[in-house]
Formats: structure tokens, C-alpha cells, sequence
């Protein structure tokens, strides 16, 4: 199930950054875009627009699907630290030391 999601998510990524890169560039601050663009015309720079915002939205939605099902059935919160017994190794007792002093 995560593939397939992933695989859709990959897919809307790669479809976001074709229309967004469609678009026409309003500052021309490199120069390049004006009227020598690709698309040209308010309808198609309206079909573009929608097109991104549609694609944001899906984007978003397949991200939030991918947390939750790679969440798995944690339960409480990042910020509670489990408590862990202090433990020594096998063979071992506290409070005495592990090498002989005398023989």
C-alpha cells in the first residue's frame, strides 16, 4: 500500500514542478519568459493555476496518507522518554568489582 501511494506521490511531484516551470515568469527577472513563452493567454494561464493548486492539494494529501501509514500503531507522544532498568551485564553484580584486587 505505501508503494503505490509513494509511486502517486512521486508522479504529482514530477507533474507540480512541469506546471509550475509552464508558467509565465511575472517579475522577468532573468529576462526570459514575456511574451516569447509557451503557454501564453489569461485561459491558459487560468488552467495552469488551477492545475498547481489542484496538484498542491494532491501532493499534500498523499504526504499526510504516506506519515499515516508509515506511523504504524505508535502509540503516545515523541516526547515521552520509556524508563529503562538499569541493568549490568550477565555475570555481573553492583557494587562489587568486575576484575579480582588480590588473589
Amino acid at each position: 500500500m505505501i508503494t503505490v501511494v509513494l509511486v502517486i506521490h512521486l508522479l504529482i511531484a514530477m507533474a507540480l514542478v512541469g506546471v509550475i516551470l509552464l508558467q509565465r515568469s511575472e517579475g522577468g527577472a532573468l529576462g526570459i519568459g514575456g511574451n516569447a513563452g509557451f503557454v501564453s493567454g489569461r485561459a491558459a494561464g487560468n488552467i495552469l493555476t488551477r492545475a498547481t493548486a489542484f496538484l498542491a492539494v494532491a501532493f499534500f494529501s498523499t504526504s499526510m496518507i504516506l506519515a499515516v501509514l508509515a506511523g504504524g500503531n505508535r502509540a503516545g507522544s515523541i516526547l515521552d522518554v520509556p524508563e529503562q532498568p538499569a541493568s549490568t551485564p550477565s555475570g555481573e553484580r553492583s557494587g562489587e568489582p568486575s576484575v579480582p584486587l588480590s588473589e
